[in-house]
């Protein structure tokens, strides 16, 4: 095994660690820092897939904006610590059931390459080749946009919508927040 490899997995089990101490704790605060600590961890990943810009786009946004909004949300609320009731162990029974059972369905996809996917989803007869299904991006055009146009085209193009949808959501967010933290004043 390779040394990325080896760095690949150690920040793949800090980012599954991290999302795991983010869903069990139930101080809103520090399920928030548990996030950030995700998120820099999908950030080394991407690093370590070369994509350095994504990466970089996940710290600044995800890891930086969004996560001041998150923590301006809750300590706005000043949420309270909520005493653990171990009545609840039945929920977490199904929960860890539920996700035992959507990880064993995953198990089979381990053997699926591209070829196989184009031929299991293609309508042809016959031998189907992966490029006519999944057609790769041209190469010339990316070079000549560089990074940033290369994301920033689609973004603001077909996704201009959705993108646009999210950004309302959060000034929702905030201004319920807002709301919420009124009433309690």
């Amino acid at each position: 095994m390779n040394v990325t490899a080896v760095v690949f997995y150690v920040f793949a089990a800090w980012a599954v660690a991290s999302a795991l101490l983010c869903i069990t704790r139930s101080n809103a605060l520090t399920s928030a820092l548990w996030l950030v600590s995700t998120m820099f961890a999908l950030a080394a990943i991407f690093v370590i897939l070369n994509a350095q810009f994504i990466a970089a786009i996940q710290v600044l946004v995800y890891a930086g904006a969004v996560m001041v909004l998150f923590l301006f949300v809750i300590m706005l609320l000043n949420l309270e610590v909520v005493p653990h009731d171990w009545k609840r162990w039945p929920v977490w029974m199904l929960g860890l059931g539920l996700a035992a059972v959507l990880g064993a369905t995953l198990l089979p996809l381990r053997n699926y390459t591209s070829d196989r996917l184009a031929r299991e989803i293609s309508n042809l007869p016959g031998a189907v080749n992966s490029n006519l299904v999944f057609p790769r991006e041209d190469s010339a055009l990316a070079v000549a946009q560089g990074a940033v146009g290369h994301i920033a085209q689609p973004l603001f193009q077909a996704y201009l919508i959705p993108f646009e949808i999210t950004s309302v959501l959060l000034l929702v967010a905030v201004i319920g927040a807002v709301v919420l933290a009124k009433r309690k004043l």
